[in-house]
């Protein structure tokens, strides 16, 4: 596991930190959709052709799965994450494709040191998603809380 290096204590409301990118394959999309959101534009191709998208797209969960392994690989491993309390919002704003190429970046909205537990505190962020076009495709606003780099005294 690589070393901490974000905490509450190091993140600032602005700050922008690349998740990196990840591609998209429609034998991905099939079989996460075949789970989990077996949908006909999901995982059959020619109902998928004849409905409002054209062909095949990835399920909005598959596109929340991807990009918290983004944020995992980028971010919370490196981060005195403590988990969180939930997402506040999340907008599928753009159909994800075969073949798209997915970028995530999170940006810190705002923080809020605990009040009755000083080691820790809350971070809501926005994590945004834009495939190879730079289009959004994806916005999640989420809190989690992170461990403090000193205890407030």
């Amino acid at each position: 596991m690589p070393p901490v290096r974000h905490t509450f204590d190091t993140l600032a409301p602005g700050d922008v930190l690349d998740l990196g990118s990840c591609q998209v394959t429609e034998a991905e999309i099939i079989a996460f959709a075949s789970d989990f959101d077996p949908q006909p534009f999901h995982i059959d191709p020619a109902a998928a052709e004849r409905s409002i998208f054209g062909g095949i797209i990835a399920s909005g969960w598959h596109t929340c799965a991807l990009t918290m392994r983004l944020l995992v690989d980028a971010f919370l491993s490196q981060a005195a994450s403590m988990g969180s309390p939930g997402v506040e919002q999340i907008r599928w704003l753009r159909p994800v494709r075969p073949g798209d190429t997915l970028t995530a970046r999170i940006r810190v909205l705002e923080k809020r040191p605990s009040q009755s537990k000083p080691d820790r505190g809350s971070i809501k962020s926005l994590t945004e998603v834009t495939n190879q076009a730079d289009e959004l495709v994806m916005t999640m606003e989420s809190i989690v809380l992170m461990g403090r780099t000193a205890p407030a005294i």
